[in-house]
């Protein structure tokens, strides 16, 4: 089930889409442990992404998501812009030239845009954010592929895996961005990046059970 340039761009609409829908929800959680702004950011960044979709309907997969990456940054504030521009570059980066691609390949992207995040926001796993969710999601799906699993089965545990990681960082103590000013106070809120980073995943596996 080879994933073509087409399907990369229908993700970012859909994408697009799934977060306009999530927009309310998303901002009411980040209004308990941040500035109350996360969904309409991520909204926002989104739709400006969809402007610049037309302008490389016939590029690579890199050029799209790295385009993608770029709208985010200039047009998303507060900590999501650059770690989300950042996570959309670098799985660009990871593409780069391709107009076909595997599972392995989407892998590779996910695995590029963890490592970008966790490089930009100078954190790793278990500090209440969205490598939170992101980075189970990589390492569940390489176990799925790795034991000969095909890519709707790797995208589906990583989908599961992501929404464990969100729901795992209720009771954890932020110690990122403006929930960790918090301090214990931050316990008991799901965060709102590993949300909106399992809305994106979840996104993926259910585009792969359509075309399975």
């Amino acid at each position: 089930m080879p994933i073509t340039t087409a399907d990369v761009l229908e993700f970012l609409r859909r994408s697009a889409d799934v977060l306009h829908e999530n927009k309310e929800y998303l901002t009411e959680l980040d209004s308990a442990i941040g500035d109350a702004d996360h969904g309409i950011n991520m909204d926002r960044g989104f739709q400006n992404i969809l402007k610049k979709l037309p302008s490389v309907e016939d590029k690579d997969a890199g050029t799209i998501l790295k385009t993608s990456g770029m709208a985010l940054v200039s047009s998303v504030g507060g900590a999501g812009g650059p770690l989300y521009g950042t996570a959309f570059m670098q799985a660009g980066m990871a593409l780069a030239g391709k107009y076909e691609l595997t599972a392995e390949d989407v892998l590779a992207a996910l695995d590029a845009a963890l490592k970008g995040v966790m490089m930009r926001g100078k954190s790793k796993p278990g500090q209440k954010t969205m490598i939170d969710a992101i980075d189970p999601a990589v390492t569940a799906m390489r176990e799925a592929l790795d034991s000969g699993a095909d890519t709707l089965e790797a995208l589906e545990r990583a989908t599961a895996a992501a929404e464990k990681g969100m729901k795992d960082t209720i009771p954890m103590l932020a110690m990122k961005g403006r929930a960790s000013y918090l301090g214990e106070r931050s316990i008991g809120h799901q965060d709102p990046g590993a949300t909106s980073s399992y809305l994106l995943i979840r996104t993926m596996a259910e585009m792969a059970r359509e075309k399975a």
